[in-house]
């Protein structure tokens, strides 16, 4: 029903903001067409009522119409909420909005993609005869008490993964402090950055700057705490530090949600950044012309790279770190069985 809702939201919004000529900006400089919206609008209708259909006995056309419904609005709502971490970090440092209706374009993406991804999940739990509610075969209703597995980390072959790909991280921020403490990078004088930044800069910003910290530098800090509280066990039991909370179980969704909102979003900009850099250094897309601080087209292509290596390796390794973490918490019904062999 929470899906079929948001379909029918989405679709009136979308199509209001088209018949009224609303811009809706998706990247820098270029906003929605009107097709393109009246094109979500169906398309968010179409997913709404299939997950209503999804909930019902269907023949196998029909399981058949619901998964491609499924699968194609599922995709297009991903790659809509690129965004979200941009927006994420403007909001953070105080830096204001730059466009409403894009920060609640990105919004409804990003709800919409939530809510497909679990009636997808829930309807594949069905089709193999597993509990939709927690992924194991039993008998009885699935409304049940819930057992939770006992508290544990991440696998060594999931903490080094993590780790290498968070290495992605360093030459960009390298770049970013050598910068903020008024070194020279890539062609770009200290000086000139901080001059411009302070020019666009918030309170916090500069605040954090003014003791060799980048704002977007904090911003992944604060990613990096978010993956080993997913991790490591203490993401799981509220540890010593947190006083009040301490000891009591951390509801599992808290880490899981920030994890997939930014993880995803961040490895595909991530991805596009990563390839699209070397492509321009070979001369297969345009150069991109330097704009102040850069003062040539090699430093901003270089930083591109640097800044795709950096969110495709903090993105994608918060959606492992996710992926572990709902693995080893994820509770069962009471009565479920153990996992027959398939």
């Amino acid at each position: 029903m929470a899906a079929a809702s948001w379909g029918v939201a989405y679709a009136a919004v979308e199509v209001t903001w088209a018949l009224t000529g609303t811009t809706v900006p998706w990247k820098a400089h270029s906003a929605y067409p009107q097709g393109v919206q009246l094109f979500l609008a169906a398309l968010a209708l179409l997913a709404g009522a299939a997950c209503l259909a999804s909930t019902r006995s269907l023949s196998r056309p029909g399981r058949a119409g619901v998964a491609t419904v499924l699968g194609v609005a599922l995709p297009v709502l991903v790659v809509g909420t690129v965004g979200l971490p941009v927006h994420f970090v403007t909001l953070a440092t105080l830096s204001g909005v730059e466009s409403a209706t894009g920060l609640a374009q990105v919004l409804l993406n990003t709800a919409g993609a939530a809510l497909l991804f679990l009636v997808g999940l829930s309807c594949h739990r069905r089709l193999r005869g597993d509990c939709p509610r927690c992924g194991r075969p039993h008998d009885g209703p699935a409304d049940g008490p819930l057992a939770h597995p006992a508290v544990s980390r991440a696998s060594a072959r999931t903490r080094v993964a993590v780790c290498v790909l968070v290495g992605g991280l360093a030459p960009w921020a390298g770049v970013k402090t050598v910068w903020t403490l008024g070194g020279n990078a890539l062609g770009v004088a200290g000086e000139d950055w901080q001059r411009i930044t302070d020019a666009a800069a918030s309170g916090p910003a500069k605040a954090t700057a003014s003791v060799g910290v980048d704002v977007t530098v904090l911003a992944a800090m604060a990613g990096l705490f978010l993956l080993l509280a997913l991790l490591c066990t203490w993401g799981q039991v509220f540890p010593r530090w947190t006083v009040v909370l301490a000891g009591r179980r951390v509801p599992r969704l808290l880490p899981l949600i920030p994890a997939w909102l930014t993880g995803v979003p961040l490895a595909l900009y991530g991805a596009v950044l990563v390839v699209m850099a070397p492509l321009t250094a070979v001369g297969v897309l345009p150069q991109i012309p330097p704009s102040p601080p850069f003062t040539t087209g090699s430093g901003i292509t270089w930083m591109a790279e640097f800044g795709g290596l950096a969110f495709a390796g903090l993105g994608t390794g918060l959606v492992v770190a996710a992926r572990s973490y709902a693995a080893r918490t994820r509770p069962v019904c009471a009565g479920a069985l153990p996992r027959v062999p398939r």
